[in-house]
């Protein structure tokens, strides 16, 4: 018979050098702190493969063991993500509970998840998580007892459990459809009134929350840990030149971010997937700077966001000496990267500047000569275009001076125009 063991607080971590797949220790030093935990002691390891049975050794079980007993444990949690097996064995073994990479993200999300979507998303994943594991918690009545008084239920419950699981699997994987049909029609609406959509993208914790705040004036929670923001976020951003966008604040990412949650979170991830432009928000004091960049294009890719253009903003100069914050531009002059630090605003201007230029190349400035019986097209030009200035002529027509998009300079064919300089 096995009951699976109380889950804790007081947390043993346990990190192995393998040859592929590495982990980072610190981050699961943070994921640890963020999900709630007191991380008491690590056990490091190298393996140039996993054991089957423990993952770890033998020996390193003993070792594992020797930890809880010795910082009076009650939760081990791994690095690495372990099959059903592997956790059910190393539960037996060591007597507490053990919870893997993905189960420990999976328990953070489930905190941090607020809004209908959001909730249902991290449900979601967890039951996928869930349904592999299921038969750990009821070996007890995995098998038909013989003898009278002893039958029980057996295999049945079992059962009954999967059958559960798969219809609320399928629940709220059909709410889901719906939600994400609503956010369809608010990606339709955007699109159908040219208001283009830029999407904060990074590594977690590299301060996307902070900046979305600082330049929206929003004040969505934001804190010095990982995944403090799980739900996106929207909101108009006007910009220098007249136009505006709307900036959505996403999930942050984190090196091999597990399949079942970018699966779960497809539909929050399509808001940076269907982005007219992405913002890259990185820790520019970070020391693994370049390794964490590496990792969020990686995710991009998995979402199929990686050929969407990308502004870098490297965030955190506060934290650099003699760095100042500065637009960096291209061969072509275009801006490509931004230096900034959005915990005290500095530089944040300068980001709203070079979002301006970048999507300010495909407008142009025209006069339009517009006889008075053409109101019903002056109504239509006031939706497509920035009205500069208006004036009404000695004759009752339209003297308007526009800023329009180039796609939409085959609506003037039939109008007067003047193209200024």
């Amino acid at each position: 018979m096995f009951e699976r063991p109380d889950a804790g607080e007081r947390a043993i971590l346990v990190h192995l050098n393998l040859q592929v797949g590495q982990e980072d220790l610190d981050e699961l030093k943070e994921l640890t702190k963020s999900a709630g935990a007191q991380p008491l002691h690590v056990v490091t390891g190298s393996r140039h493969r996993p054991d089957p049975k423990y993952f770890v050794g033998t020996g390193k079980v003993d070792e594992i063991k020797s930890a809880i007993e010795a910082n009076q444990a009650e939760i081990v949690i791994f690095n690495h993500p372990l099959s059903p097996s592997q956790e059910r064995n190393l539960e037996k073994a060591l007597e507490v509970r053990v919870v893997d990479r993905n189960g420990l993200i999976l328990d953070i999300f489930a905190q941090r998840a607020q809004t209908f979507e959001g909730k249902l998303q991290v449900e979601l994943a967890q039951l996928k998580h869930l349904s592999t594991r299921l038969i750990r918690g009821w070996t007890h009545l995995e098998r038909q007892k013989g003898g009278i008084g002893l039958r029980g239920p057996g295999e049945t419950q079992l059962e009954t459990d999967r059958r559960l699981l798969a219809v609320r699997i399928k629940q709220i994987q059909q709410r889901l459809e719906k939600v994400e049909k609503q956010r369809h029609q608010g990606r339709s609406k955007r699109k159908k009134a040219e208001i283009p959509t830029v999407s904060l993208v990074g590594y977690t914790n590299a301060g996307k929350s902070t900046l979305f705040n600082t330049l929206t004036g929003a004040d969505i929670y934001a804190a010095d840990q990982l995944f403090a923001t799980l739900d996106p976020t929207l909101r108009q951003l006007p910009l220098g030149n007249g136009g505006e966008i709307i900036l959505a604040d996403t999930v942050g990412f984190i090196r091999h971010l597990p399949h079942e949650l970018v699966a779960a979170f497809r539909s929050t991830l399509q808001e940076a997937s269907e982005a007219d432009l992405l913002l890259h928000v990185i820790d520019a004091a970070a020391e693994d700077r370049d390794e964490t960049i590496f990792h969020v294009n990686q995710v991009l890719n998995d979402i199929d966001a990686g050929k969407i253009p990308q502004l870098k903003v490297f965030n955190k100069i506060d934290l650099l000496e003699e760095v100042e914050h500065r637009i960096d531009y291209d061969a072509e002059g275009k801006p490509f990267s931004v230096w900034i630090s959005a915990q005290n605003g500095t530089g944040c201007d300068l980001l709203q500047r070079a979002l301006s230029e970048l999507f300010a190349g495909s407008k142009v400035i025209r006069t339009c000569h517009l006889p008075a019986r053409q109101a019903g097209f002056k109504a239509k030009l006031f939706g497509l275009a920035r009205i500069i200035d208006e004036t009404i002529d000695e004759h009752g027509d339209s003297v308007l001076t526009i800023e329009i998009d180039k796609k939409h300079l085959g609506l003037l064919k039939d109008v007067s125009v003047e193209e200024l300089h």
